[in-house]
């Protein structure tokens, strides 16, 4: 919710994003759409987990993306292999 509606709108249709982490550190966002090409999806994919590696506390030990996951609102996740998650 937001006073500012003008300013919530340009920063949604410049492309930010909206997440929910949950306690347990899991971490919900829409990356595209079912219409986005594959490419898109994993050029998001990699800019997300990008932006999450980055926002790592310096405090943080150990590895901090464990596993990557994708799926549609309601249906099953798959695996995304870390590696191409995080592959520039």
């Amino acid at each position: 919710v937001t006073m500012d509606v003008k300013t919530a709108v340009e920063a949604a249709k410049g492309g930010e994003v909206q997440f929910k982490v949950e306690k347990a550190g899991v971490i919900h966002a829409g990356i595209g759409k079912v219409s986005f090409t594959e490419d898109k999806l994993a050029e998001n994919v990699r800019a997300f987990v990008d932006a999450v590696s980055k926002a790592r506390p310096a405090g943080a030990k150990g590895t901090y993306v464990k596993k990557v996951s994708l799926s549609s609102t309601m249906g099953p996740g798959v695996s995304v292999d870390i590696a191409s998650a995080t592959a520039n």
